[in-house]
């Protein structure tokens, strides 16, 4: 009796053992987003959590999210990136330009912990890179905007004279140019990503000096909006905003995170951590432009098409020589392209744009 005990009772502490080796296993990849916004911005926090929900549905059960909404791009950012990393988050996605500094230094202190930064141009060994190359399909909304315009001036809602903003400013006028060297583009800016009171009164102000299709590279649809309401045109940014003023709205230039979380996700389960610092286009499906409005004409449809299909094979690089600054001077020689070091430190106006680069 006393040996068949004992092995009732190793049965039991084996079994019990084993259950919670297999709790474990099964415990579930603890993620972590911050956001500058709020999904309801219908732009670039919508964008990326479009991408979350991606991967929540994905994976399901195998994995545990957790969002974090209105992060100021201050040391409010490291505070609560530490905070999400003393809670056993795994991998942690700061989805904002201005966190790249603090992500630097909360990374530091959680060795252990991955840090994926949105925008940035800094790494370190646990601190990775992704961005999408948004001045691609701003180059292709700038040919039917060149095409579309009556007056021959666009307009331009700006948030920070950043390389990457100034760069898809002058996507956006060498595509309008290409097809009408008559543009030229006007640009204000509000020194913010997200202010919507703001990115209207820009708007406004660039349809009082005469701009009758407009841009952004803010995270709202107030441009869009104050378009719709005094009669001219505007694209969406970051996410498709066809459905906010369907008659203003002439396509819209998106950023298409979904694929690239799965990506991280599923090599982090995988036991393999994804480490490569990205940068995709519309090659890679991480941007592209959705919903041309139908009154934009066929032709003009298959010429941005065709552009299209030459941007992903490589045909066409939208920084290309012969390229003008603003002041004329030769930036790109005939047959040259710049880099993606040159493409990333971008701090001149094309030709075509009017005003002065603030400094």
């Amino acid at each position: 009796m006393k040996v068949k005990s004992l092995k009732l009772m190793l049965l039991s502490v084996f079994l019990l053992f084993g259950f919670n080796i297999g709790a474990r296993a099964a415990e579930p990849l603890k993620m972590a987003w911050i956001y500058f916004g709020t999904p309801g911005d219908a732009g670039w926090t919508f964008a990326h959590d479009t991408g979350v929900k991606m991967v929540q549905k994905e994976f399901g059960s195998k994995i545990e999210t957790s969002i974090v909404e209105n992060v100021p791009e201050s040391a409010d950012s490291e505070r609560v990136m530490r905070e999400l990393a003393s809670k056993g988050n795994q991998i942690i996605f700061a989805t904002s330009f201005g966190y790249m500094e603090h992500t630097l230094k909360a990374a530091k202190s959680f060795p252990k912990v991955k840090f994926y930064h949105n925008t940035g141009f800094k790494s370190a060994p646990n601190v990775h890179i992704y961005n999408s190359r948004m001045y691609e399909p701003a180059y292709l909304a700038g040919i039917i905007a060149g095409h579309m315009s009556k007056s021959n001036v666009l307009g331009y809602v700006a948030s920070f004279p950043i390389p990457e903003v100034v760069r898809n400013i002058n996507a956006y006028t060498m595509g309008a140019r290409s097809v009408n060297p008559k543009i030229t583009t006007k640009v204000v800016w509000i020194s913010s990503w997200y202010d919507p009171s703001k990115e209207r009164q820009a708007a406004e102000t660039l349809i009082g000096q005469g701009a009758d299709c407009l841009m952004q590279n803010t995270d709202s649809s107030a441009t869009l909006q104050a378009a719709a309401d005094k009669g001219v045109y505007a694209f969406g940014w970051n996410s498709d905003m066809s459905t906010i003023a369907p008659k203003a709205h002439l396509a819209s230039v998106t950023q298409v995170w979904g694929p690239y979380y799965v990506k991280v996700t599923k090599a982090a389960l995988e036991g393999k951590a994804f480490t490569d610092n990205v940068w995709g286009g519309m090659k890679e499906g991480m941007n592209g432009l959705e919903s041309i409005n139908d009154k934009i004409p066929d032709s003009v449809k298959k010429e941005v098409e065709a552009k299209k299909a030459q941007i992903v094979s490589g045909k066409f690089k939208v920084f290309s020589g012969p390229l003008k600054a603003q002041d004329g001077s030769i930036k790109i020689a005939a047959g040259a392209t710049f880099t993606d070091k040159d493409i990333d430190s971008i701090k001149f106006y094309v030709e075509g744009v009017d005003g002065q680069l603030p400094k």
